[in-house]
């Protein structure tokens, strides 16, 4: 990186100072000196934070801080009473004052820095930019930096993405850099970038993710608002990031995976098209994600997620009743998510598998326990408060169910599990005998993509005990088309009802229809 200011150019990979292109001799603390208060130009450097980062903490008079200012303003042809450069603020610290601009190094272009990750050896890489701002009073220009803040605080929770430090994003205007230098000098493959715009008290902000490779929109979105409702927007734009990430940056992944040939794939790769498969819900499907899943294991044996992934596939077939082994399928789906809760405890997706290896044995209070914590580790997990939500109401929680189902739905509204969130508010209704709404619910989740046969189970009892035995019994046909040997049983068996009433209606009315 090298920055340019007046007849100056600071080149930090090659670790020189040069006026009009002659090298300038510095000592190496003025340099780090010198370094420092560019980098943080934005900011005052307090005398701590330079003993901390030129003198790596060792302890040293103010003379000597003194003295290394001294040397960086003689070299910078400035001194104590111009302050060109470098400003003295008293007994607080110094700050630099030059119009700066930013362009990657020689050693940068050629490739001395990281570069993104242009084959699939790791998991997804991102920077997050600091927003632009555009019109506006001057004391809203904190939020062009509070906002891309916040969101490396909150997606540094996603285990699975691999994100750049404040640091070191921040030091990088996307206006003055075209992606592929993004992703050269930051070494990343994703990049997110916003804007800010105020006119009059209307505020819109905008973000935009970008593949730094082909620099191609992954993903774009926009939040319009009063400027009097910042922050609830911060928390919308904040929550609707997130999601989308955990979203799109798999698909996207999944997409990049598929042109490889089968031999290629690497670890991440393969867990990526694994996501893809377990979701479809269907045993063909199933049994492709467990192979994918098993290869990712095979070739990165400390690969939590992969363990995570077998674990859902596992669930999936005791809980589809894809073997008549139903408890084998059970104990398959703990041991694989307790091998990846040795690897990453603090995985939310790890966490959620775990929980729902519970789930098939009733034991609905371990599962609720396990569930919530992969929800305090990411609030923002939709898939974790959805299967929190089917927990809850299966435990007689109506209420919490059916607000946690709402949540999950308001934060991933694309989910591959949407129609699995429906069904929930469905169940939240059937349990307190609101069958009318019970049923509405039902049919919008039996009626979306990629709802599996219980889902179709959910909305056959729901339309009978609404009294519509016409359409319930065109669901139980559906079930029976799907999978003939589905009973009564196996689906209290998959949804282990704790309230006794509702088990014994929901199972009188699946045993009415034929099950």
């Amino acid at each position: 990186m090298i920055y340019q200011f007046g007849t100056f150019e600071l080149d930090l990979a090659a670790l020189e100072l040069r006026a009009g292109g002659e090298t300038r001799a510095l000592e190496p603390q003025v340099f780090r000196l010198l370094a420092l208060l560019v980098e943080n130009r934005t900011r005052l450097v307090g005398r701590e934070e330079i003993i901390e980062k030129v003198w790596e903490g060792r302890p040293v008079s103010d003379a000597a801080i003194a003295s290394r200012v001294k040397s960086a303003r003689c070299a910078l042809g400035d001194d104590g009473r111009s302050q060109r450069y470098i400003r003295t603020l008293h007994r607080r610290g110094f700050r630099f004052i030059g119009d700066v601009r930013v362009s990657p190094s020689a050693t940068d272009c050629a490739g001395g820095a990281a570069a993104p990750r242009s084959e699939r050896g790791s998991r997804p890489s991102l920077a997050v930019l600091p927003f632009r701002m555009t019109g506006g009073p001057s004391r809203y220009e904190a939020l062009a930096s509070a906002l891309p803040d916040e969101l490396i605080t909150e997606l540094s929770r996603l285990r699975w993405l691999l994100v750049t430090a404040r640091g070191s994003s921040f030091r990088v205007q996307a206006a003055r850099f075209g992606l592929r230098d993004v992703g050269r000098l930051l070494g990343v493959r994703y990049c997110l970038s916003g804007s800010l715009e105020i006119a009059g008290r209307s505020l819109t902000i905008s973000v935009e993710l970008a593949d730094t490779l082909d620099e191609g929109i992954v993903w774009a979105d926009r939040l319009c608002g009063r400027l009097d409702d910042v922050h609830s927007m911060r928390d919308q734009i904040r929550s609707r990031i997130l999601m989308a990430l955990d979203i799109r940056i798999p698909l996207h992944e999944a997409r990049l995976a598929r042109l490889l040939l089968p031999e290629d794939l690497d670890a991440w790769s393969a867990y990526h098209l694994g996501l893809q498969h377990v979701y479809r819900f269907n045993r063909a499907d199933n049994a492709a994600a467990a192979r994918l899943f098993g290869r990712a294991v095979a070739l990165d044996p400390c690969f939590a997620r992969a363990y995570a992934g077998l674990s859902f596939v596992h669930f999936q077939t005791a809980f589809m009743h894809y073997a008549t082994d139903v408890p084998a399928g059970i104990s398959k789906s703990r041991c694989c998510a307790e091998r990846g809760l040795e690897l990453d405890p603090l995985d939310p997706f790890v966490n959620f598998t775990m929980g729902r290896s519970y789930w098939l044995e009733g034991d609905l209070d371990s599962s609720l326990g396990w569930l919530e914590r992969a929800t305090s580790l990411s609030p923002h997990y939709a898939q974790g408060i959805y299967a929190r939500a089917w927990t809850e109401a299966l435990a007689g929680r109506t209420r919490e169910g059916r607000s946690h189902a709402d949540l999950a739905m308001r934060l991933s509204p694309i989910d591959p599990l949407h129609y699995a969130m429906m069904g929930t508010r469905a169940f939240t209704h059937m349990l307190v005998d609101e069958d009318a709404e019970a049923a509405a619910w039902a049919e919008r989740s039996a009626r979306a993509p990629g709802a599996h046969v219980l889902i179709a189970m959910i909305a056959a009892a729901a339309h009978h005990l609404n009294g519509d035995h016409e359409r319930a019994a065109r669901w139980a046909a559906n079930v029976r088309e799907r999978n003939g040997s589905l009973r009564t049983g196996d689906f209290l068996r998959a949804f282990p009802i704790r309230p006794e009433g509702a088990r014994a209606r929901i199972s009188r009315a699946l045993t009415t229809l034929g099950f």
